[in-house]
């Protein structure tokens, strides 16, 4: 295995990670009430910090955003106040740690918040959802988003990235594959609009860019 694996890599003026390794994102569903912090979700933390990066498990940067059982949140202030546990646990072991931030759109259910779940089309994906409490059924099909509404998507992602920076993450990555929300924008199959979102590549990709 190559030494250069366990340098020290500089990302910018304020963080420069102690070894190059990564510990990539995995949904836990060990939050209950979605809150963060419980004593068995610091551990786990804590136990992967001598990572040179911890990014998170994927989570919801609003209610609707909410796709998984038990997946963590990040825009109240309990959430905040949470999650501070596991920031500064694992800086208190030199560690490092980013938040994955998430919308499900179109692959949410509303079992888990009462609402239809949104995406850029009124087109449902394929296959079974996995409902609150462990339920499976049919995706739902969701209610294409209005172009007046996307304004307040991007701003629940600049919300959540503020949470983030109040609850002490050193960063953020945006989660924009797998089929959820940011990635049902990109795909042609599931964005069929025929305004600045949709159509060209470029419009596909706009949402993405404006967050």
């Amino acid at each position: 295995m190559s030494s250069v694996l366990f340098k020290p890599y500089k990302i910018n003026e304020d963080l420069t990670l102690k070894n190059r390794v990564v510990l990539a994102p995995l949904t836990r569903a060990r939050c209950v009430g979605n809150i963060p912090g419980l004593p068995h979700h610091v551990e786990y933390y804590v136990q992967r910090a001598s990572a040179g990066l911890i990014i998170t498990e994927g989570t919801a940067i609003s209610i609707q955003g909410d796709g998984w059982d038990q997946c963590a949140h990040i825009y109240a202030p309990e959430h905040v106040e949470g999650w501070k546990k596991v920031t500064s646990a694992v800086h208190e072991e030199g560690g490092a740690i980013f938040v994955q931030l998430w919308h499900t759109g179109r692959v949410s259910h509303s079992s888990f918040h009462g609402l239809q779940p949104v995406g850029p089309s009124a087109i449902a994906a394929n296959g079974i959802a996995h409902a609150k409490d462990g339920l499976k059924a049919p995706y739902e099909v969701p209610r294409a988003l209005d172009i007046e509404e996307i304004p307040k998507i991007v701003e629940e992602y600049r919300h959540a990235a503020q949470s983030a920076k109040d609850a002490g993450f050193d960063g953020v990555e945006i989660h924009a594959a797998n089929g959820y929300l940011l990635d049902q924008f990109i795909q042609s199959h599931s964005n069929q609009r025929t305004d600045k979102y949709g159509g060209s590549h470029e419009n596909r990709a706009r949402l993405l860019n404006e967050v």
